[in-house]
């Protein structure tokens, strides 16, 4: 086993040499490009020469915070794993895994820098049509594929020890479903939306909504989940797309991952100040969920489980998947808003009273998923988010 240290730019280069077993007569640099909250990413490629590999490494603590908050490096094993597994289920649309290294807490990855990341791309103003249909597809078929749907009792009381992450899983239960609902010490609050949390902080009915959902995020592990589908790890192009950064996965409920990506696509809602993109934001979110229904609903009922296989119940089990999604994208708004991690999609507005405007539609949208999850479609969805 080799000796853990952490890379700099001559060890990635060096790593991603032997594991992609390249000769030592080719000149390889290597970069840092990694502006995650996590780990630290290097590309490595020859000179000159636009695609290479990318080679990320996890830190024994958490990048943007420091070795005050000390955080496994067997994440990088459990992601490698998870990318693994899901590639094998969508390999379309899952970044490639080229070879890992448990002790070296390092994988080596093909290289997207052809396309550009999702979250960039709209606050660019870009539209990639077919990215909400592609992820509706990834997620259907990584969900179904890791499910009781489609594994016997056995092997998936088999996949959740295999896939169990719980460290990094107990960090998205406090950052998602505690912090954001008190006045904790980790939460980032703007001065101008103070009482709009102080009220959310007060409000006793969406406390016991929200304890309900941390209840079934921690006890109802339907599916391997990516575990943090936001924007941010999608990566697009034209009429392409890969699924990337999937540390945080672990079985869950299937709507915490459909959730999270519609919350992001909301979050780019609020931060609008025109109603055309605002529109668009709700055509995505619709083609998303119209998406993963058609393809989950063709891979259920193809299950060798007679009860499950049952196209009423499918019917049922999908309709609790979307209202578990608008309760976890309730949470995904707040938390974006008042929690440790925010998104650019609002924070990058320059306009004082603009973003204050949008962190509030945020807040005030995410209360609502949460408090009316039961009673909204996706044309219901528009009313609300559109005001």
């Amino acid at each position: 086993m080799r000796q853990y240290r952490i890379f700099n730019q001559e060890d990635a280069v060096a790593y991603a040499r032997e594991a992609a077993q390249l000769g030592p007569e080719l000149v390889l640099q290597g970069a840092e490009i990694g502006d995650g909250n996590l780990n630290q990413v290097f590309k490595v490629c020859q000179p000159g020469q636009v695609t290479g590999w990318i080679v990320k490494q996890a830190l024994p603590y958490i990048r943007c915070i420091g070795d005050s908050w000390p955080l496994t490096r067997d994440r990088a094993r459990i992601e490698a794993e998870i990318l693994l597994q899901h590639g094998q289920c969508c390999p379309e649309f899952t970044v490639a895994v080229l070879h890992h290294d448990a002790s070296l807490s390092a994988m080596l990855l093909e290289d997207l820098s052809e396309l550009q990341v999702w979250r960039q791309a709209l606050l660019n103003g870009e539209h990639f049509a077919d990215a909400p249909v592609q992820l509706g597809e990834y997620l259907a078929q990584v969900h179904v594929h890791s499910s009781d749907f489609r594994l016997d009792y056995q092997a998936q009381q088999a996949a959740r020890i295999q896939f169990a992450n719980p460290e990094l899983m107990s960090i998205s239960e406090a950052v998602y479903f505690v912090d954001p609902f008190c006045d904790h010490e980790r939460n980032n609050v703007a001065a101008g939306i103070r009482n709009d949390a102080e009220l959310l902080w007060a409000d006793q009915a969406l406390k016991v909504r929200v304890a309900k959902l941390k209840h079934d995020f921690r006890c109802k592990g339907q599916a391997l989940l990516h575990g943090d589908l936001h924007t941010g790890s999608v990566m697009v192009g034209a009429g392409k797309l890969k699924v990337i950064d999937a540390e945080f996965g672990g079985y869950g409920p299937m709507g915490f991952d459909v959730g999270v990506l519609i919350a992001n696509l909301l979050l780019n809602l609020c931060s609008q100040n025109s109603p055309p993109p605002q529109r668009q934001r709700i055509k995505d979110v619709q083609a998303f969920w119209q998406s993963f229904h058609a393809q989950f609903f063709l891979l259920a009922s193809q299950t060798a489980d007679p009860a499950l296989a049952e196209p009423d119940y499918i019917t049922v089990f999908l309709r609790q998947v979307w209202q578990d999604a608008l309760g976890y994208a309730g949470c995904e708004m707040i938390r974006r808003t008042l929690g440790v991690a925010h998104v650019a999609d609002i924070d990058n507005i320059a306009d004082p009273e603009q973003k204050i405007a949008s962190q509030r539609h945020a807040l005030a949208l995410g209360r609502a998923l949460i408090m009316h999850a039961e009673q909204l479609d996706d044309a219901e969805l528009e009313k609300i988010a559109l005001g």
